[in-house]
């Protein structure tokens, strides 16, 4: 089974109300913006760089497509590439130009050649493109499905390139790409748009209901201009409250990277619409996560103020959705670093201790030349082998977002951005 399969398990889930318990406030400290220090910047920076060095060296310098995953004990021969990984690795290329971890020629060559890939030679449907392909040929693999959310992750990646590279042919590429995604196509019968399309079946059965990672697809689609969505879809996924601890947020039965995806791109911050701030929602939901995991330290004594974070990953037993509150998955003491890496902006004190200590405690174990492997068990020492392009990619985005915004200010200087935030309804407050 496939990693979006085992998700798609869980999108039309209905959520609930959890238990209730009175407690002291937030720890409002913690949510404030991080006055990292020197040992702080440091960390983020050896993190970022040697995240970059995945989608550099994971990419095929041909056509520009990323690989899914690699495994960092052993050469990789892998050939499979995803496009939300193409995404996650374009974006990387910004800010590794921009941290001058590779030169400018190379950085825009890099993303010139994956454009002129992706729109003149990767196979599509209307725009959309299959969610797994071969990294050398482009062609589909595993019977893989046109992927909603997929090509958005990929579409983010293209825009942040095309604002920050202001090339003539990058930009034309890019606006290409964009405009000949039909988002119409998606949404003709339905303000719910479909998980995809498949050529054997048509469009997959499954819809983007419930909060998630959905954000970025209806807003990238309301903000085009030769193919919109109706302003109605913006208003059509339903919203579940839930309530732990004393706290209430939006959320759903979903690992706890709902609440970073759409926020690495859009700028959420002293924004919302007229449901919620979905920035302070993210906030809420990573310290809920934090104490549902404190909570589980009795039955998995790792799980520490200095170790903590679970979310979709490797397993012992192979890929897992887990995570909770409400508690999701075979949870076994598992450990995620990018459940906290990628939400960094949220809580910046918190997850910087977490990510630290993971390096200072378990060290090669658990670092590699890419960062941090995808999941460790300290109760059973089991260390993952691979590094996931996606969570390294969320890793990265956060942590130079933390640092200094970048990832939002380039992204939302896209009018495509801007436009289906105002169409949305977002307003400053």
């Amino acid at each position: 089974m496939t990693r979006r399969q085992l998700l798609w398990g869980l999108a039309s889930t209905p959520t609930l109300l959890l238990r209730a318990q009175p407690t002291p406030g937030m720890y409002a400290a913690e949510f404030s913006a991080a006055n990292l220090s020197p040992q702080d910047d440091q960390f983020l920076e050896d993190l970022e760089k040697a995240n970059f060095q995945f989608f550099w060296d994971q990419a095929d310098p041909a056509t520009g497509l990323v690989k899914d995953r690699a495994n960092v004990r052993s050469e990789d021969k892998g050939t499979v590439a995803s496009i939300a990984a193409t995404g996650f690795g374009l974006t990387a290329v910004c800010i590794g130009q921009q941290r001058g971890y590779v030169s400018m020629a190379d950085a825009r060559e890099r993303v010139r050649v994956t454009l002129d890939w992706l729109f003149n030679k990767m196979p599509n449907q209307r725009g959309f493109f299959y969610h797994w392909a071969n990294i050398k040929t482009g062609e589909r693999i595993w019977d893989s499905e046109v992927s909603s959310i997929d090509t958005a992750l990929l579409l983010c990646g293209i825009l942040t390139c095309r604002q920050h590279f202001r090339s003539s042919e990058i930009t034309s590429l890019a606006n290409k790409i964009f405009d000949r995604v039909e988002w119409t196509w998606l949404s003709e019968d339905t303000n719910l748009l479909p998980h995809g399309w498949s050529p054997e079946g048509g469009f997959l059965p499954y819809r983007w209901d419930y909060y998630s990672e959905l954000m970025m697809m209806y807003l990238l689609g309301l903000g085009s201009t030769p193919h919109p969505l109706r302003a109605s879809t913006w208003n059509a996924w339903k919203r579940l409250t839930f309530e732990f601890d004393g706290m209430r947020y939006v959320g759903s039965y979903a690992p706890l990277f709902v609440h970073q995806y759409s926020a690495a791109w859009f700028d959420f911050r002293g924004k919302r619409d007229r449901y919620v701030d979905y920035f302070k929602n993210s906030i809420t939901a990573t310290e809920v996560h934090r104490r549902f995991c404190l909570e589980l330290h009795k039955q998995f004594p790792d799980y520490s103020d200095d170790l903590w974070g679970i979310t979709a990953s490797d397993s012992v037993n192979g890929y897992v959705v887990w995570g909770g509150p409400p508690k999701t998955g075979p949870i076994d003491g598992t450990v995620v670093p990018s459940a906290t890496g990628g939400s960094l902006p949220f809580l910046p004190q918190p997850t910087l201790r977490v990510l630290k200590h993971m390096k200072e405690r378990y060290g090669t174990q658990a670092w590699s030349r890419y960062g941090f492997v995808n999941a460790f068990n300290p109760l059973t020492n089991w260390f993952d082998t691979d590094v996931i392009a996606i969570d390294t990619g969320i890793t990265m985005l956060m942590a130079e977002n933390l640092r200094t915004g970048f990832v939002w200010n380039t992204f939302m200087k896209n009018p495509e951005a801007r436009r289906g935030m105002e169409r949305a309804g977002f307003y400053s407050f």
